[in-house]
Parts: C-alpha cells; sequence; structure tokens
C-alpha cells in the first residue's frame, strides 16, 4: 500500500511541476497562424500588456467569456494592451465563424491539434477557457485573472 501511495506521489507532483506555465515564466517565444493568414510570434508582444486567451468555438463558457473580452479589448487597446486568442480548434472553418460572430477585433491564433497542440502543452491548458496575463516586460503575472485584475494591470 505504501508503494502505490509514493508511485502516485510521485505521478501528482511530476504532473504538477510540469502541467502549468506559472507566475513568474515569460512569455513563450513561438508562432502561430493567424485568422488573416499572417504567422505571429507572441515574443514579438512584449512591451504590452498581453493577455493569452486560449478558447474554442465549440466551449460555451469560452464564447461567453468573449462577450467580456471583446469590449475590453476595444476599451484598452489604444493603452498598450493586446489580447490573443489562441484556438484549440480542429475545424478552422468553425472557428472563423466564431471570430465574426463574436466580433472578436483582437489577435486570432489557431494551433489546430486540440489538447495536444504544442502550445496547450507549453501552457499546460486542460480546460477552457484558460488566459494568462504577462506584464509589459513580458513576465506571467495571472492565471485566469478577473477583468478587475488585467484592468489594474493595463493601468500600471
Amino acid at each position: 500500500m505504501k508503494k502505490i501511495i509514493l508511485v502516485f506521489s510521485l505521478i501528482l507532483s511530476f504532473s504538477a511541476a510540469h502541467s502549468q506555465m506559472k507566475v513568474g515564466a515569460n512569455l513563450p517565444d513561438f508562432q502561430l497562424k493567424s485568422n488573416e493568414e499572417t504567422t505571429v510570434n507572441l515574443a514579438s508582444l512584449k512591451g504590452k500588456t498581453v493577455l493569452i486567451d486560449f478558447w474554442a468555438s465549440w466551449c460555451a463558457p469560452c464564447r461567453l467569456a468573449n462577450r467580456k473580452l471583446a469590449p475590453l479589448y476595444n476599451q484598452y487597446k489604444e493603452e498598450n494592451f493586446e489580447i490573443v486568442g489562441i484556438a484549440l480548434d480542429t475545424d478552422q472553418t468553425k472557428w472563423r465563424n466564431a471570430i465574426q460572430k463574436d466580433k472578436l477585433a483582437y489577435q486570432q491564433l489557431i494551433d489546430p491539434k486540440g489538447f495536444d497542440a504544442k502550445s496547450a502543452v507549453l501552457f499546460g491548458v486542460e480546460e477552457l477557457p484558460n488566459s494568462y496575463l504577462f506584464d509589459t516586460s513580458g513576465t506571467l503575472v495571472a492565471i485566469n485573472p478577473t477583468v478587475e485584475e488585467i484592468i489594474m494591470q493595463i493601468k500600471k
């Protein structure tokens, strides 16, 4: 029994240690395709307050979150603030339709392998929606921040 508990504890601690980007981590340097057929490198956003928002067109809570993020972006985009949506959709048509329907004006990227996508693994995304707030130096300051926390960071 002790061996089972020990093995289970080791598995949990290994999973926790590798399962999610931690506060204090740097904005990762990787590229994804946008809905405008351009390649976007996340590291190029350093110097802005950046919210990385993982979502999918089929995710009802994500679509509800989009209703808050779209006006937030429109209100603060002139204040050195950027939102980057990273969709884990496997169907690009549904993804593009959701962007239009939700009126998302901020950058939209896709990593089309679902939860096995490189970006999802790098950030440790295990559920949607999931968001990461980086300050202007490119340091992760909050995971799944509230709108109030995002605004406080923008105003710093």
